[in-house]
């Protein structure tokens, strides 16, 4: 950070407040403090019977690769809005969420991801801006070799051994950098 977003000054030093525990921006000038927290990933693993809609990217990261609908969650939105927000923008998907899904933390890279499950109301899919495919898939037509994310690769094992059971508890984890 080289200007305070406050006030404008380029005095930012990066050192730890009193009574915190990290390092943080602070700027000399008007002495505002700048937290840099997790971003929130939202999305759905939207389904219909026994497929899975899934998105080819269409942008980077992992330009055509496939995906979930999925991304930012944004000011002013609950996550489930997020989810169903994003599933329009990338699919044009409508979707009834049945439950948040999976909550996984991926500290590395700062994200948390919120995956909801959620049945396609209808078949009126297609691309939209960030994507250049999508298909309605049979787990066998997953393209497995070609999943852009680990959290989605995750949320979709879990998703099809879950199927099998009926039983679709909340899964949750951490997704370590590999070395």
């Amino acid at each position: 950070m080289k200007f305070c977003s406050h006030c404008g000054s380029d005095a930012v030093n990066f050192a730890i407040p009193k009574g915190d525990d990290r390092p943080r921006h602070i700027c000399t000038g008007c002495g505002a403090i700048h937290y840099i927290n997790p971003r929130v990933i939202v999305g759905v693993v939207p389904y219909l019977g026994e497929r899975v809609l899934l998105c080819k990217r269409a942008i980077e990261p992992r330009r055509g690769l496939w995906t979930l609908p999925a991304g930012f969650m944004e000011n002013g939105e609950t996550s489930e809005e997020g989810a169903l927000r994003e599933s329009w923008e990338e699919a044009r998907a409508n979707i009834r969420v049945d439950a948040l899904y999976t909550l996984y933390d991926i500290p590395h890279i700062n994200q948390i991801y919120l995956m909801y499950r959620g049945e396609l109301t209808d078949t009126n899919f297609g691309p939209g801006p960030e994507s250049l495919e999508v298909e309605l898939l049979h787990p066998h037509e997953i393209p497995w070799d070609d999943i852009a994310f680990p959290i989605m690769r995750e949320t979709l094992q879990h998703y099809f051994r879950d199927r099998e059971t009926g039983q679709f508890p909340l899964h949750q984890g951490v997704i370590q950098r590999k070395l």
